[in-house]
């Protein structure tokens, strides 16, 4: 694919630079002629520059791409913490020469959604803010992309769910990334009033991920929706009972085999309805479950079998 484009690059400037020369008065002098070839030199070399850069940057992230998957299937955290803030600074370098890329948008607002989430949040909050924000906005650049939908966000929460409507499953990466880190930016900055004000945009946002494609990162949506109603009291808008569906059709989506959402059921359903049988139920089924259940899943199950630890060390405080 590579040798391909080179190819094509080369054909490219060399079709310039004869277009030009074809157009070099036949009575140009020597000096003359040396000028209007060098111009043409200089123009072809920009030209091929362009594209050699953008073979490296195709290339490159290509490699960075297949390499979150490698080390997503990692189960050493301290291995995976040290390794992932390189390979983000690496995409951002890349995401300068082409900032409108959706496969390196894509990569940063998940890979700093991640790195938030399993290696800082828990304590780091502050921090985590700061990578949830980061997240956000690259993840709210691939939305932009698209005009109507960035009108549509700016507007009302009523013009972005009539805008939601009519999209499909090419939208859901950037929506699915944007309202993860809108929704965990919240989850740590609950004092902020314009924290708040986002939360009923997350809501659309990830309604419309379950409603289209709630197959998404394993049941992501309604993992999210699920977290959202049942981590609140009736009085503020949560619900139990929708709580609960939500994270049945999460584990049924991933088979259970997703740790994180037990994670979660426990950390805010269980708890906000302080059914302590049920949060020993999960908090079991994390830790007894193999760190191979789900084997190119292993660092996030790794971090839910983390998070499961420190989140059963906090039961007498939350019943």
């Amino acid at each position: 694919m590579v040798l391909h484009f080179a190819n094509t690059c080369k054909v490219y400037v060399l079709d310039y630079a004869e277009n030009l020369a074809i157009f070099l008065p036949f009575n140009f002098s020597a000096s003359e002629s040396m000028k209007a070839l060098l111009t043409v030199f200089l123009g072809t070399l920009f030209l091929f520059t362009g594209c050699i850069q953008h073979i490296a940057v195709t290339t490159v992230g290509s490699i960075v791409d297949d390499g979150f998957d490698a080390l997503t299937e990692e189960q050493d955290l301290e291995f995976a913490a040290q390794a992932l803030p390189s390979n983000l600074k690496l995409l951002e370098v890349m995401a300068k020469n082409e900032p409108e890329n959706e496969k390196l948008l894509r990569l940063l607002a998940e890979g700093y959604n991640s790195y938030a989430l399993g290696f800082v949040e828990d304590t780091h909050p502050e921090r985590a803010k700061i990578f949830y924000q980061r997240a956000t906005d690259y993840a709210m650049r691939l939305v932009r992309q698209d005009a109507k939908l960035a009108k549509a966000f700016d507007g009302t929460v009523d013009d972005l769910k009539a805008e939601l409507a009519e999209r499909g499953k090419d939208d859901v990466p950037g929506v699915f990334w944007a309202a993860f880190g809108m929704g965990s930016y919240l989850n740590l900055s609950l004092s902020s009033p314009d924290a708040i004000a986002m939360l009923p945009k997350a809501e659309a946002m990830m309604k419309f991920v379950a409603a289209v494609d709630s197959p998404f990162y394993y049941g992501g949506a309604d993992m999210f929706l699920g977290t959202l109603y049942g981590s609140r009291a009736k009085l503020l808008g949560g619900d139990s009972v929708l709580s609960r569906q939500h994270f049945q059709r999460a584990l049924r989506i991933n088979g259970g085999k997703f740790l994180m959402t037990q994670v979660y059921f426990a950390q805010s359903y269980a708890t906000q309805t302080l059914n302590e049988t049920l949060f020993d139920e999960l908090l079991n089924t994390v830790d007894q479950a193999s760190i191979d259940i789900f084997p190119k899943f292993r660092l996030g199950n790794a971090i839910a079998k983390k998070k499961a630890r420190l989140l059963r060390a906090k039961k007498e405080d939350l019943f």
